[in-house]
């Protein structure tokens, strides 16, 4: 991998850590950031790592009033020996290229970017926790900044990377989450950015949500916007069902994101020569399942919360206790083994960690 030519700035005060036994997610953040600007005609360029502190930007930048903004979610891990590892970054940056492209956006040098991360995370690497479950979770996110209001690609856009050190993304941990099916509301369509990780999306999801949080349920399940009946995915994670012994999850369709951890699950599964299948499934079949005694275990997956399992699922005022409420014995050992290869306690036989 190329390195990039960084300008350090290292911070003079540095911030009082927070207690790493019971963290928070997304609430605290490290002494330090990336930003790396870009300008048409000339590229990327003044890449630099500075003590973390508020963006300036005029009022008119682009991403205020148009959404030109894209980003990613990662995860450094603390081996018990020392050692920091991250999961498939290259992935993420993949990713990350492919929403760029959806919102209009430049190409990342996604070498030179990978260099930065690690850069970064070596300044700030007394920010990693080591507890069970805990993490560094990497934010890397573009904004359009032009300074314009007219509806057009900006011209100018700033990369930038900050770090947090997170425990479990849901209160629950591994303890199975209530969620709440949707109806009425819409996330994506095929077509549109559903596909694509840009705010605008996860806007979208915030009423439903709030709905459904008001009602005692963790996250939504979306459905797709034109039948509203097949299942897409969790507000923040794909989903997977397993039914009469055969694990399903939807297939892709240009409104789901492609997630890191769902295709890193159906690999796993594959290995595992576990029955797994791709394809469209409606929410009325998961009732049927359901009300035949079939429906053996459903769980979320996403690089935040890793593996969430679902014991229960709202649809239309039918509640559906999935497994008793419990954690299922696939979910469970899912579970241990990607997170045991996250954190280096188990052997990768992928080869997906990548050692810093």
């Amino acid at each position: 991998m190329k390195e990039l030519k960084i300008d350090v700035t290292l911070s003079t005060e540095k911030k009082q850590k927070p207690s790493f036994d019971n963290l928070e997610f997304g609430k605290h953040f490290t002494d330090h950031m990336f930003i790396w600007n870009y300008t048409e005609g000339k590229g990327w360029h003044d890449a630099r790592i500075i003590p973390y502190q508020p963006i300036m930007l005029d009022p008119a930048a682009t991403v205020f009033h148009y959404g030109q903004t894209v980003f990613e979610g990662m995860k450094a891990y603390l081996t018990k020996d020392e050692q920091v590892l991250l999961f498939r970054p290259e992935e993420n940056m993949k990713r990350l290229n492919r929403s760029n492209d959806r919102l209009c956006m430049p190409k990342l040098d996604e070498e030179g970017a990978l260099s930065a991360l690690k850069q970064l995370i070596q300044i700030d690497r007394d920010w990693i926790p080591s507890g069970e479950g805990t993490s560094l979770y990497i934010r890397p996110f573009m904004i359009a900044t032009e300074a314009f209001l007219g509806v057009h690609p900006a011209k100018t856009y700033q990369f930038i990377i900050i770090l947090s050190p997170v425990g479990a993304y849901y209160k629950e941990g591994i303890n199975p989450v209530k969620i709440a099916v949707e109806s009425e509301y819409v996330r994506a369509v095929a077509g549109g950015t559903g596909n694509a990780k840009t705010a605008g999306n996860y806007a979208a999801s915030l009423k439903a949500s709030e709905i459904a949080e008001q009602n005692g349920y963790s996250q939504v399940l979306w459905l797709d916007g034109r039948e509203n009946q097949y299942i897409e995915e969790v507000g923040s994670m794909n989903v997977f069902f397993k039914i009469n012994g055969e694990v399903i999850t939807p297939e892709l369709n240009g409104s789901i994101l492609e997630g890191i951890t769902r295709k890193s699950i159906i690999e796993l599964l594959n290995y595992m020569n576990i029955p797994l299948v791709e394809r469209r499934i409606s929410i009325h079949e998961i009732q049927q399942a359901y009300q035949d005694g079939v429906l053996e275990e459903a769980f979320g997956t996403g690089t935040a919360a890793v593996i969430s399992p679902i014991g229960e699922l709202l649809w239309k005022n039918e509640k559906m206790v999935v497994n008793n409420g419990e954690i299922g014995s696939l979910s469970q050992q899912l579970y241990d083994t990607l997170t045991g290869i996250q954190n280096g306690t188990k052997e990768d036989p992928f080869g997906w960690s990548a050692r810093i």
